[in-house]
């Protein structure tokens, strides 16, 4: 949409803010527990520090699943150690980084009732969304390959 002048318009609707600030804030929260959690020595069972079950994936074929590794990731990224992240799980750490990052914009732009510095389209979104899941996969794969 374009204003006068040639300009886009980036405004968002009070219930749009609201949206962006409760996404923040969810985000926040996960990375507050996530900083709360002792990550696992092995790189996966962190979550089970929560209460959730051990993965059924993991204790029925002896075989990680794709999301093993991803609270322990998420966990050393509420530390600061990024390296010990990726080696956890690679797609978990960039969803943490995603989290840490996109956060204050959101708050920044749900304060400033418009898009700050990018407006996120379906097509970034989707891009996005590829993007990570291919990470993923292909993070998977390589922790399959080398046991």
């Amino acid at each position: 949409v374009r204003r006068g002048g040639g300009q886009r318009d980036y405004s968002l609707s009070p219930r749009q803010r609201g949206w962006l600030a409760a996404t923040a804030v969810v985000a926040l929260s996960l990375l507050a527990i996530a900083r709360g959690l002792t990550p696992s020595p092995t790189g996966r069972g962190t979550h089970q520090q929560l209460g959730l079950a051990p993965c059924w994936i993991l204790e029925r074929t002896g075989v990680p699943c794709p999301s093993c590794g991803m609270t322990t990731a998420w966990a050393h990224v509420a530390r600061g150690e990024l390296r010990r992240a990726v080696r956890a799980n690679l797609a978990g750490a960039l969803s943490a980084v995603a989290a840490v990052s996109a956060a204050p914009w959101l708050i920044l732009s749900a304060l400033a009732g418009r898009w700050l510095w990018l407006r996120p389209t379906l097509r970034i979104t989707l891009i996005a969304a590829t993007v990570w899941l291919a990470v993923a996969i292909l993070d998977w794969a390589v922790r399959l390959a080398i046991g």
